[in-house]
């Protein structure tokens, strides 16, 4: 399992605010951890950040972790001292109400409450139904709009309260672990690499704005221009009442990652990591994508310049897209020794090319 200071690194990560679009604390914490392993350390101007292995070798291979998480910006201010918002990213309006947040000022973050209408004032057709983003508010506690002014700016971007619980041994609770789990995973796969004779050059990426489009992964996959590419994301547990097993397939915390069968992903690479995993006894789950392409930092990277070999590998995760997110420290730890078998093990002159591999 990870190290002292590797499940220290993940804390420390969790504990960032980085709404997409405003993730320089995420990407801080990422270049401080794997520059202590990597030979060389890149940020572009869109905060992606890479950290480089023996780089010289021909071929490139990029892996992708996202550090970005759904959050809100202030759109506007009430005559009250109330701050009105809109959404940054895939919110699940259901989970909002009376969330903790944190806006992120330039001053530092002010601590805030989601509030609404109390159930009490709702009219009986009301009750059954989701509020609207619309009818919510940020309260800080301020007075009036001349106060709130003070602290606050429009746009300011705001993230749920920084939160990190250890659920027994191996299982962690927080926001944002849809994605940070995965760069964490792409940092420590670096930090096993750098103890390992390398064919491929090695491009570990925390990318950013996933949640808006998975605008940075785009351009950071330009950047490297590389010829394989893996993408760690999280992917739906089944282990839960009502979510649909016909549909999503078995999939249960603490298992291994999940390695997703879909148009994003390059067969005879998805048969290479297979092939890693079974070599080295390391447990994973494979489904088949409840969509046939998209969603992830894969597809951004599959389709840079004249086309990638790709492959995805996901983190089971529960409760998605809420402040509570939970997952297992060894699915991370197994997706992590998988990524790293497979990429030693590459020559540097595997052929992708899916008709060659036809039978």
């Amino acid at each position: 399992m990870f190290d002292a200071a590797s499940k220290k690194f993940l804390k420390t990560l969790l504990e960032t605010s980085s709404p997409s679009g405003y993730e320089a604390e995420a990407a801080r914490v990422f270049a401080e951890y794997t520059s202590q392993f990597a030979d060389r350390i890149e940020q572009d101007v869109l905060g992606n950040t890479i950290a480089v292995l023996n780089e010289s070798a021909p071929v490139r291979v990029m892996l992708a972790g996202h550090y970005d998480e759904i959050g809100f910006q202030i759109s506007s201010i009430s005559e009250e001292g109330l701050l009105y918002f809109r959404k940054n990213g895939g919110i699940d309006k259901l989970n909002i109400p009376s969330s903790e947040v944190n806006v992120m000022t330039a001053k530092g973050k002010i601590p805030g409450v989601i509030g609404k209408k109390p159930i009490h004032l709702l009219k009986p057709a009301e009750r059954d139904q989701a509020v609207s983003l619309d009818d919510m508010w940020i309260d800080i506690g301020a007075e009036s709009k001349a106060e709130a002014e003070k602290l606050v700016t429009i746009g300011d971007p705001v993230a749920m309260r920084v939160n990190f619980q250890m659920f027994g041994k191996n299982r962690i609770m927080s926001k944002g672990l849809d994605d940070k789990i995965g760069a964490f995973v792409v940092a420590e796969t670096l930090k096993k690499l750098s103890k390992r004779k390398l064919n491929v050059a090695v491009f570990g990426a925390g990318t950013v704005q996933e949640e808006l489009g998975l605008r940075g992964a785009t351009g950071c996959a330009y950047r490297v221009n590389p010829a394989i590419g893996f993408a760690i994301d999280v992917g739906f547990a089944t282990d839960i009442p009502d979510v649909s097993k016909k549909q999503l397939g078995e999939v249960t915390l603490g298992k291994g990652p999940e390695i997703s069968r879909c148009a994003d992903n390059n067969e005879y690479l998805v048969q290479l990591v297979r092939e890693a995993a079974a070599n080295h006894k390391l447990p994973y789950q494979l489904t088949a994508s409840h969509n046939a392409s998209g969603g992830t930092d894969t597809a951004a990277m599959q389709l840079t310049r004249g086309g990638v070999a790709t492959c995805l590998l996901s983190i089971p995760n529960r409760y998605m897209h809420s402040a509570v997110e939970i997952c297992d420290l060894r699915d991370a730890e197994a997706a992590a020794s998988i990524l790293a078998e497979t990429i030693a093990a590459l020559t540097g002159g595997e052929d992708f090319v899916p008709a060659h591999h036809c039978k």
